[in-house]
């Protein structure tokens, strides 16, 4: 299942180099992309844990990026 998902204040295209790098790596995940200029984030995954793969990518946002907010 692929998703795209708005990013709100994603401050640096580093941090967002740093999300996609740590999502690719969760169990689950087919691929991902967080582009830092259309504040947008794609995560393609598995359809049955979809939600379970969502809260460990919220997760691993907020450490690389406290103030951003995934919207869903």
């Amino acid at each position: 299942m692929k998703k795209i998902f708005r990013l709100k204040d994603l401050d640096c295209a580093n941090c967002a180099a740093k999300m996609e790098r740590h999502i690719k790596k969760i169990d689950g995940v087919n691929d991902a992309s967080v582009n830092f200029l259309t504040q947008k984030m794609t995560v393609d995954a598995d359809e049955g844990r979809f939600e379970e793969i969502m809260d460990e990518v919220v997760r691993l946002c907020r450490k690389v990026e406290p103030d951003c907010v995934i919207v869903r």
